[in-house]
């Protein structure tokens, strides 16, 4: 069997050195799909965005480790990959310093909620039409989080679909940041790093957002950021 092809794209003219400072005003954006006419399109549509860099296109997550994609990139990465492949991927991409937006048929609820809980901004099934492809690109590209509303869809109607064994509690605008932080994929110490907060703070916070939401674990906790609509086309602010 013959190896699989690693692709980086390149616009006309563009010196292939991943090293290089990023084109000022653009997004730098990776590609992490075994999928090669799934691969091809998206590179396509890429290379098309005004405000998109694209840099390493790649097959796996071990030939993205030798592709020098500067720190800070988006990542859009597909679940069902060769070695590394699910949330592992997702952890192993996020704790480079990339953005993880998750772009995979594999949209069960658990499964999203293992990504997001491993590190990934943004999550979006394979169907999503171009501009909903952007425009979650840009939303984690500021700072943001974003599911598509398919996706969303799916785990609302997971959870309504359990008997409700409590009334909803309100969170303060506070609890609600502090939330949607967490569904980002933001760890304790980066969420008061954010806020300008102590992490002991933060935790009070999640302790009473617990006792709130009767969510104990970082997946229920992302599951209902996501019904309470805080997961989304906004951005974290």
């Amino acid at each position: 069997m013959s190896e699989p092809v690693t692709e980086t794209a390149q616009r006309p003219g563009d010196v292939p050195d991943r090293t290089e400072s990023p084109v000022s005003g653009r997004i730098q954006v990776a590609v992490i799909e075994d999928h090669p006419l799934y691969r091809r399109s998206v590179e396509r549509v890429l290379l098309e965005a005004p405000d998109v860099e694209l840099g390493a296109v790649v097959d796996s997550v071990a030939r993205f480790h030798v592709a020098r994609q500067p720190a800070g990139s988006v990542v859009l990465l597909d679940l069902g990959l060769p070695g590394v492949a699910g949330a592992a991927a997702v952890l192993e991409v996020a704790e480079l310093g990339h953005h993880v937006l998750v772009v995979s048929a594999q949209a069960e609820p658990e499964t999203v909620l293992a990504a997001i809980a491993a590190g990934a901004k943004g999550f979006l099934s394979k169907d999503v039409d171009v501009d909903e492809l952007l425009i979650a690109i840009r939303a984690v590209a500021g700072g943001g989080a974003y599911v598509s509303a398919v996706v969303a869809g799916m785990i609302i109607k997971d959870n309504t679909d359990r008997p409700v064994t409590r009334p909803e509690m309100e969170l303060s605008p506070r609890e609600a940041q502090v939330l949607r932080l967490v569904a980002a994929g933001e760890r304790d110490v980066d969420i008061a790093r954010i806020l300008g907060i102590g992490v002991r703070t933060v935790r009070g916070y999640l302790d009473r957002i617990r006792d709130k939401t009767g969510e104990r674990r970082r997946p229920g906790l992302v599951k209902e950021a996501i019904r309470r609509g805080l997961v989304g086309k906004e951005t974290v602010t």
